[in-house]
């Protein structure tokens, strides 16, 4: 007999085999009803953090569809937990599942602070902004431990230097003085994501994150302290929050929003597993029409890997939803724009503190 249990606060279900390791495992259906049957617990469920000490923390960007040139994680997996995650599949790369130990394998960049401010020092680097979260969420819960976000943006703070920032988390406002420092120079962007108006669509799409009514709150008080916020409307998935759109839109403008971009998920890699075996535990009545409407917007296939289409889909549906974005910005957006950010200051910092001459 199959068991019907799911983890209960994950998004995954389970973990799915790396696709760099030759050998697998499984844990099977009978061995689990043994267990359930014994009282034993089989898996407790538990984050566990680990230390990494790479010899960088800031990557170069090299997708021409991504939107930053910059980016840097402090993080690597992410307890949040968001079933649709592009980021799972690096987690493979460290050596374990883009499934459960996305989640629940946290490795951490304790240097990640000395590493930024060696990099802003250098005569050679020029400023760019640098993304924040450019893989994982920064304000994850991990930070509240660590505090590595905070930190970088001492040294941004520090070094007069561009910075942007995407999450969903309201931890972001424990950092409100600094970076209402950053943004008296223009030199902080703030990417609030939001996939849904909806607590029941949120909490088994993203578990692990703020609730919908803290981050419209979040993004009302970043705004009324003068930091410019773009909400990112995504991953837009059909059949669970594609007719949100204008409701979305008008919520996150009414709460200061200057902008709002959105993207099509693409299940990528590792992904179409994961979400496929997710919504027919979470969503079964819909499962079906789900993936069949998702593979419409990709040409027929769940993983999208091509530029220039894989963020934003292709066909009627896909345009039906760019389509509601458009009359979104026009209805709810007029007269609204973000500021482009101010990279001049940096060289007059270079050490820290102004130079004179």
């Amino acid at each position: 007999m199959k068991r019907k249990d799911v983890i209960k606060g994950r998004g995954a279900q389970r973990n799915i085999h790396n696709r760099f390791f030759e050998l697998s495992h499984e844990m099977r259906d009978d061995f689990l009803e043994y267990c359930h049957k014994e009282g034993e617990v089989v898996d407790k469920n538990k984050t566990q953090y680990l230390n990494v000490f790479p010899k960088t923390i800031v990557n170069k960007v090299e997708s021409p569809d991504v939107g930053m040139a910059y980016s840097m994680n402090m993080y690597q997996g992410c307890e949040h937990g968001c079933i649709y995650c592009y980021a799972r599949n690096s987690h493979e790369f460290w050596g374990f599942s883009a499934g459960l130990d996305f989640e629940r394998k946290i490795l951490v960049k304790k240097d990640a602070p000395k590493l930024l401010e060696n990099l802003l020092k250098k005569k050679s680097w020029k400023a760019h902004t640098i993304v924040m979260s450019g893989n994982t969420d920064c304000y994850q819960p991990a930070e509240q431990k660590f505090q590595l976000t905070k930190q970088c943006l001492e040294v941004f703070l520090k070094y007069k230097h561009p910075v942007g920032i995407i999450t969903k988390n309201a931890l972001i406002l424990r950092d409100i003085e600094i970076l209402r420092a950053l943004a008296k120079d223009n030199l902080i962007a703030v990417n609030i994501s939001i996939t849904s108006l909806s607590e029941d669509t949120r909490r088994i799409l993203e578990p692990r994150t703020a609730t919908i009514k803290r981050r419209l709150q979040t993004i009302k008080e970043l705004s009324d302290n003068g930091i410019p916020v773009n909400v990112m409307l995504a991953p837009i998935i059909p059949s669970i929050n594609s007719h949100e759109i204008l409701p979305m839109a008008k919520a996150v403008s009414e709460s200061g929003a200057l902008s709002i971009a959105h993207t099509v998920v693409r299940l990528n890699g590792a992904i179409g597993e994961i979400f496929t075996d997710w919504i027919k535990k979470k969503m079964p009545d819909r499962a079906d029409k789900v993936l069949h409407q998702i593979k419409n917007c990709h040409g027929g296939t769940l993983n999208e890997s091509r530029y220039g289409v894989r963020m934003k889909g292709e066909g009627k549906m896909a345009k039906q939803i760019s389509d509601l974005m458009a009359l979104a910005r026009l209805k709810y957006f007029r007269g609204k724009t973000m500021p482009k950010l101010n990279t001049s200051l940096h060289q007059q910092y270079k050490d820290g503190q102004m130079k004179l001459f």
